[in-house]
């Protein structure tokens, strides 16, 4: 009888200690006294206050807790900490707060009152914040910050910390501070322990020499290099860099970009367009390729030069384009062509040159003379300088260095054509852009149509001397002379040699002719764009407070519910376990914190960015 009854005991006594072990309950480590008891204000409770030797100790499975009173319900497994109080789990997180509350059932704990949560590589302050356990989540929704040395201070209405992954998801209102930059935007994704930063809607990164747009982007705040895509733009004081995806580094001042860019120089009204582009902001310099474009602004006819790679150099005030390989250049009454073009912009000057450097293996090299067209004339020569006044948009002068040639064709005819050639050529624009006079320099030759009041063909003039003059008007000659030496011949349409009609090199180049912007484009290879796989949209992930966690919070107040009712005002307090949580429209306003992503731009581009796009829309 007796060995049966020990038996029982010994198992009730293994199934207790197993029901203890299994719900883990919260243990007294120390404190000052066994503990008070106030069954009025704290019913089912016993209170412990610290002692001259140190503070009152608890502990839960792998935390302990510190305070200078608790209130512990040993029922309901639930500690109240009031004062100085210090939570530590194993030895990576640490938090300290004015008040804490933990319950063992649900593991969830609650602190408040300057609050302050420290991991290894960052410090998280607020004045609430709740800590699931189970999950190894924190989580605060009334304005919290981190702080991370090599990174700034984050600061949020809303955030979570996922201690497994040493992550933090901050949400409303987010502002990341650094000495070198603000960073702003609606959710930011940050890693602790690396200082990747993701950022997701619409979002800025300022700082002293750039301005950062995005509306999916990353950054590494420790070495100040970001990755930016849709929607993405770079300001550079005087530049605005646009494209699909983009790369940038604030210690070198540098930018790169793929895919439909544009840089608009808000200054000098001009626009570069290419589909990859280099910046270097403290060199003043940009390179762009793949369909390069570049367009100068002006009010009545815009210049445009495409080129297989476009360079762009200096400050503001003393701006270069340079374009390489197969460069064309449009304007209405002026077009051109040649293996590079080089455009100063503070002088006006526009230079045609040949590269005749080039291997004849090289696919973009030109191995004909620059080229330039105005109305009917087609100009020639080694080099060709352009000169126009910056304020007035006006052709001023051409010069032409080097078997300089010009061939125009008769109207009236399909084999005959007025030709000039020399050295050198000097010529001058009128008001309406067109040549109005030239000179020719040092053994000039010319093939001239004579033709009389009705416009009959009277015979073909060819003549030589050391130099050239000519005047023009309404698209013809009405005026030349021949200086020095002249030798001239007219020849009836029936006497004309052989080998008389053209000088020699002449060489007529309609068909490389632009006639409209499309045309500058017409000989390009096909462009195929690599595919930017980008940056992924922000994936929406279980709330904090999600079906799991309503669920433990329930049961642990359906357990803790007294089994008879006092009649009293203890029957109206809330249940420990649940007590603190949100309310369901508090939680489906942080629910819906989560950033749109799919604002446009453009109501924030207008507002910085001139309409210089707008224009040159209008006229391609």
């Amino acid at each position: 009888m007796f060995k049966t009854l020990f038996i029982l005991f010994f198992l009730s006594l293994m199934s207790f200690n197993g029901m203890a072990q299994q719900r883990k309950n919260i243990e007294i480590k120390d404190s000052g006294a066994f503990g008070e008891i106030d069954e009025e204000k704290y019913p089912g409770a016993r209170i412990l206050t610290r002692s001259d030797a140190g503070q009152v100790h608890v502990y839960h499975d792998g935390i302990d807790m510190y305070c200078d009173q608790a209130v512990l319900y040993g029922k309901e497994n639930f500690v109240e900490a009031y004062g100085n109080v210090k939570m530590v789990q194993g030895d990576t997180i640490t938090m300290i707060a004015k008040y804490a509350e933990y319950s063992g059932k649900t593991q969830l704990a609650y602190a408040k009152g300057d609050v302050v949560l420290t991991e290894p590589s960052s410090v998280l302050t607020t004045q609430k914040l709740f800590f699931d356990r189970a999950k190894q989540e924190a989580f605060y929704n009334e304005d919290g910050k981190v702080v991370r040395d090599s990174s700034g201070t984050i600061t949020s209405r809303v955030g979570r910390y996922y201690m497994s992954k040493k992550k933090y998801r901050f949400l409303k209102t987010v502002e990341l501070v650094n000495p070198e930059y603000i960073l702003t935007t609606n959710q930011l994704d940050f890693y602790s322990e690396t200082g990747h930063a993701f950022m997701f809607g619409a979002s800025k990164i300022v700082g002293e020499t750039s301005t950062v747009y995005c509306e999916r982007g990353f950054y590494n705040t420790n070495n100040d290099t970001g990755y930016f895509t849709k929607n993405s733009r770079i300001d550079y004081d005087n530049r605005v860099v646009v494209g699909d995806s983009m790369y940038f580094d604030r210690n070198r001042d540098f930018a790169s970009a793929s895919n439909n860019i544009t840089i608009t120089d808000t200054i000098n009204n001009s626009i570069i367009k290419g589909h990859y582009a280099e910046v270097y902001k403290s060199k003043d310099s940009a390179f762009v390729t793949k369909r390069a474009l570049a367009i100068s602004v002006q009010e009545n006819d815009s210049i445009y030069i495409h080129s297989d790679t476009l360079m762009v150099t200096g400050k503001e005030d003393n701006r270069i384009t340079r374009a390489f390989r197969n460069a064309r250049l449009f304007k209405s009454d002026v077009s051109g062509k040649a293996d590079s073009i080089h455009v100063n912009h503070q002088t006006g000057l526009t230079q045609l040159i040949n590269l005749s450097r080039l291997s004849k293996k090289d696919a973009f090299a030109v191995k004909r003379r620059p080229i330039l067209w105005n109305l009917t004339n087609q100009i020639t020569g080694d080099t060709i300088h352009l000169k126009s006044n910056p304020k007035t948009e006006k052709l001023d002068s051409l010069i032409v260095f080097e078997n300089a040639f010009i061939i125009s064709k008769d109207t009236l005819s399909t084999d005959y054509f007025s030709q000039i050639k020399g050295k050198r050529l000097v010529g001058l624009f009128d008001e309406g852009n067109q040549l109005k006079q030239v000179n020719i320099f040092k053994n000039a030759e010319s093939v001239f149509v004579i033709r009389d009041e009705n416009d009959e063909f009277v015979g073909l003039d060819k003549a030589r001397s050391a130099n050239i003059e000519m005047y023009f008007a309404e698209g013809g000659i009405y005026y030349y002379k021949r200086l020095i030496g002249s030798e001239a011949n007219t020849y009836p349409e029936k006497d004309i040699p052989k080998g008389v009609k053209k000088l020699k090199d002449f060489d007529w180049r309609p068909d490389e002719r632009p006639l409209g912007f499309d045309d500058l484009f017409k000989d390009d290879p096909p462009l195929n764009l690599p595919i930017i796989k980008g940056l992924a949209p922000a994936l929406p992930e279980e709330e904090f407070f999600d079906e799991d966690l309503l669920n433990r919070l329930e049961q642990a107040d359906l357990e803790s519910k007294p089994k008879l009712r006092f009649g009293d005002a203890r029957d109206d307090k809330p249940l420990k376990a649940s007590r603190q949580i949100p309310t369901k429209q508090v939680r489906d306003d942080i629910k819906r914190a989560n950033p749109n992503q799919s604002k446009p731009i453009n109501k924030v581009l207008k507002k910085t960015l001139p309409t210089l796009n707008d224009t040159i829309k209008k006229k391609e």
